[in-house]
Formats: structure tokens, sequence, C-alpha cells
């Protein structure tokens, strides 16, 4: 900490008078050691407690007065390499703030500041303190306890141009244009004696999405071990690279189709999950139990149950490079079933890589019956992501399998691969809470007094899904019941996104999606194999501030 020498040794010298002060007034309140009079030995001592009263208090005024100063005047302190990984945090937490949140939490013996004393009553305060994210906490007096406000605002609006079905028989044959409020959450999150973190967020948003708005976040971490957390709850998982990537950092409006596929299983948003992570600089290694998600009905239903495993490295780091590498494999234990006597079964699918509509073109529909049902399924994940100067890369492979009773287990498969380049020279820093990346950061935020124009970066990205199994096109569904057919989609994304200051971010994507798929139902006009997909292009924007 840094303070200034010379209001140092003043501060000094005026509490060095003042404890002077009260010794000359108590050796001369003294006086003869001779026993005086009773009734004037009473008033004698009356003044002399009102005088040391009036000396203590001033001497308290004066240590207040200086902490003042001193936390006015220290600047914020710079964190040193170990210092960020030291402190496990919530999900939520991460996701809200930008890369300056985690890096400059220090460890729990060196977190609680200086306790303030009040003049009035002697005793410690609380406080509001602004951390290096610039979020605002109330902080008990000795800093073991905390909370403050969290949320997060994605405001989208978009159309769907030049949409060409394959049929006007079957299948999608327009998609609606609009806005949708994608995320609209607002919680607290904070600590409890050192050593535990929690959060509670609540998700207003998706006006035009499927998702129900409701708890995301609901979780306690057990964090007094260094560089480890122990949670439960509600929470977003750190399966794949692409969900551990916070929402608020992914780079572009929404994340690839094969991601949001692979966390169909029993991952993604608003999880109930129970388990732990180790984390350092280098290294990630983590495993839940996790649970249905927190819109999930529980009145007479099967809930799906599940684990997934995942490991990750920082296989080189420096000033100017990283190189990511990770394996994740996620297991569905129990799938999920509508009552006594239902079928357990599965259903993958995704909107088209945007949610302006909720319409979905990926779709295996349901898989599983009562004389084949459900009995597990697996997701593998490759993950691979690097940094060279302000050159990013990230991508990833999936492998995805469900197993039935009775017929052939059903394999699909996916991946993406992503690029961007920071046209303002920042780079993107790597997160080892949670083995992803964050969001830029500006060097310069926008100023027009000041003439910072923020952080520009432009991004690019290719996708592929492969949801049919056991299916040969031009042969009918219901005569194979091994067969999915849920298609084949492949996108193409390019973005611009703007980076103000480190809350505030707006994003402009481009989307060419083409959508395949072979008719499996026969149909008047409609023959056995014809293709019933369609393809168009997307413009949309995105206006997103996170707190």
């Amino acid at each position: 900490m840094v303070v200034s020498t010379g209001w140092r040794r003043g501060g000094v010298a005026a509490i060095v008078a003042a404890v002077g002060a009260v010794l000359w007034a108590d050796q001369a309140l003294a006086g003869d050691p001779a026993a005086p009079d009773p009734a004037e030995d009473a008033a004698a001592l009356r003044a002399r407690v009102a005088k040391l009263t009036d000396l203590v208090q001033s001497l308290a005024a004066q240590v207040t007065a200086l902490q003042a100063r001193l936390d006015q005047t220290a600047g914020p302190q710079p964190a040193s390499s170990g210092t960020a990984v030291g402190v496990a945090s919530p999900r939520a937490t991460q996701n809200a703030t930008s890369q300056m949140a985690v890096q400059q939490i220090p460890p729990p013996a060196e977190r609680a500041p200086a306790e303030r004393v009040s003049a009035d009553s002697g005793r410690a305060e609380p406080r509001i303190v602004q951390n290096a994210a610039r979020r605002f906490l109330l902080q008990s007096a000795d800093g073991a306890y905390s909370i403050g406000l969290t949320g997060d605002i994605q405001f989208d609006s978009g159309a769907y141009t030049d949409f060409h079905p394959d049929s006007k028989l079957s299948g999608p044959q327009q998609l609606s244009n609009g806005v949708n409020a994608r995320r609209a959450r607002i919680g607290v999150t904070g600590t409890a004696a050192n050593n535990f973190a929690f959060a509670l967020v609540y998700d207003a948003g998706n006006s035009s999405d499927q998702t129900a708005k409701g708890i995301e976040t609901a979780q306690i971490i057990y964090n007094g071990l260094r560089g480890t957390a122990f949670e439960i709850g509600y929470s977003n998982t750190f399966f794949t690279l692409d969900q551990s990537t916070g929402s608020n950092d992914t780079l572009f409006i929404e994340r690839a189709s094969p991601s949001n596929i692979a966390t169909n299983f029993n991952t993604g948003d608003a999880r109930a999950n129970a388990g732990f992570r180790l984390f350092g600089d280098r290294y990630w290694i983590g495993g839940y139990l996790t649970g249905p998600a927190s819109g999930d009905s529980h009145t007479l239903t099967g809930e799906r149950f599940g684990a997934f495993e995942r490991v990750a490295v920082q296989a080189l780091s420096g000033p100017d490079y990283t190189l990511h590498l990770g394996l994740g494999y996620d297991q569905l234990l129990r799938a999920p079933n509508a009552g006594n006597g239902t079928a357990n079964t599965l259903s993958l699918s995704d909107q088209p890589e945007l949610r302006i509509d909720p319409t979905t073109l990926l779709n295996t529909g349901t898989m599983g019956t009562l004389t084949n049902p459900v009995t597990g399924g697996h997701v593998l994940d490759v993950e691979t992501a690097a940094t060279f100067k302000n050159l990013y890369w990230q991508g990833e492979y999936y492998d995805y399998g469900v197993d039935r009773l009775g017929v052939s287990n059903a394999s699909f498969e996916g991946g993406y691969g992503e690029v961007s380049w920071t046209l303002t020279g920042e780079h993107h820093v790597y997160n080892p809470q949670s083995a992803a990346y964050f969001r830029i950061s500006p060097k310069n935020p926008f100023s027009l007094s000041h003439g910072g124009w923020g952080a520009w970066e432009l991004a690019a990205r290719v996708s592929y899904v492969d949801l049919d199994s056991n299916f040969l096109a031009g042969t009918t569904l219901s005569k194979s019941p091994a067969a999915v057919d849920g298609g084949i989609q492949r996108g193409y994304t390019f973005g611009l996104n703007w980076y103000p200051n480190d809350l505030i971010r707006f994003i402009l994507d481009y989307n060419h999606v083409v959508y395949s798929k072979a008719n499996g139902t026969a149909a008047t006009g409609l023959p056995l194999g014809a293709p019933i997909g369609a393809s168009f292009d997307a413009v949309a924007l995105r206006a997103q501030v996170a707190y």
C-alpha cells in the first residue's frame, strides 16, 4: 500500500500528542498523593473522568479521520501471480463481471481490511467497499462477511432474411423477426465467515425463448482451501469449454449449437449440481453430480440424474500466448420420464444459434418408448483454445451417444471452431476458476472527453451438428425403431464486438445457417427421403450490461 509520507508523519504526530496529553492530564489530576477531603475527592474524580473521556473521544475521532484519509489515498493493490486463483468465487460472480473480478481477489488471510471504529460507540463498523471489478459490497468490519448485488441484461433484436424452405409441405416455412430480452438477471453474491461464498440469482428474461423464467443460481460454496471449491445448489455448470465461458464472455450472441446439444443431456444453465473443482494457473480438475433444472417438474415424474468430469490444462502460458487443452466426459445416469407407467425418454434439440424466434430446427424428437426406453447416455468433449497477442482461437469436438433397451444405440457428432482478432490490441485473459477465457477488457474505455474508443473485435465461427443415426433416407421411421432423423445443421457466423468499457458490450452478428433433413414419414405429395430442411440468413444486435 502506497501512502503519502507527509500525512503519515502528521497522523503519527497527532496520535502521539494525544496520548501524551492523556498521560499529562492523568499526572496533573492525580496531584498530591496525600488523602484529600472525601467531598473534594469525589468532585476531583468526576472532573478527571470527564477530562479523560473528552481526550479519548478526541483520540478516537483522529484515528477515524486518519483511516478515512488512508482509504481515500490508497490506490488499488496489484494482485500477485498466484492471488487470482486462490479463492473460489460463485459462477454468477465470474459470469457477471470482467477479468478484473477474479484476477484481484486476495486469499482469505489477506482480504480482511482494517476495522473502522465508531467514535460514538467505540465498536467496529461495517462498510461499503468497491472491488477491482467496480462492484459495490456491504462488508462486515472484519471483512469476513459481505453481500453485494450482481446482474446482467442482454437485449437482442434481429431479423431472419432470405429464408428458403426445402419443401412447402413440411418443415419450417419462416422465422419471426423481433426482439428478445435474452437474459435479465438480478441477484446477490457474498461471503460468510471467510470460508463460504453464496449466490442467488433470478432470471426474468427469455421473453422469446423456451427456457423458463426462474432461479438461475442458488448456490453455496466452501472455499476455505486454497484453489479448491466444494459446491452445491443450482447453477450453470463447467462442462464443455463453451459452457464454462460465461454468457457475458462468449464471442457471439449465442453459443454454438453443438455445445448446446451437449448440455441437453444433463448439464447447462440452472442445473442442480453438487461437486468439487481444483484449479490453479495451469490446471483445472472437476467432478459433479447433476440433477434436474430449476424449472423442471417435480410432481410424480422421474427426474434426470447424471455426472460429468472435466480436466483442462494450460499447456503453454507466456506473456503473449497461451494454449489450452481439455477433455470432458458426461454421463446420463437416468433419463427423465413423465410419471409412473411412462417411458424414460430424451430429446436433443436447439434453435439455429439465435433466439429471436424460438423455433427449433435441429430436433431428434422423443427417443425412447415403453418397449425401448432410454437407459443412459454420454457426451465426450475434446476442447482446445489458444491466444497469440490479440488473436484468439477456440474449438471443440463432441461425440454424443444415447443408450436404449432392445435397439441399437443412437450415435451423433458435432463440433465448432471460432477465431477472433482484436483490432485495438487487447487480448483475452485466461480464467483459472473455470478453465475458460474472459471477454476483452478495453485499455482505453470509451470517453468523448478523453478520446478513448473502447475495444473492437472481429470474430468468425463455423459449426456442424449431425443428429441422424441409424437412418437411411428413403425409408420410413415407423418401420425402424432404432432410427433417428434429427437433421444436419451447418452454421457460419461473423461478428463485430464493441466494448466501450468493462461492463457494457455491443455485439453485431451475421448468421448463415443450412439445415438439411430428409422426410421420414410418407405423405401425399411428399415422398420418403424428400428434403424438408431450410436455409436462411440472419442479422442480430445485442446490447449487454453485466454487473
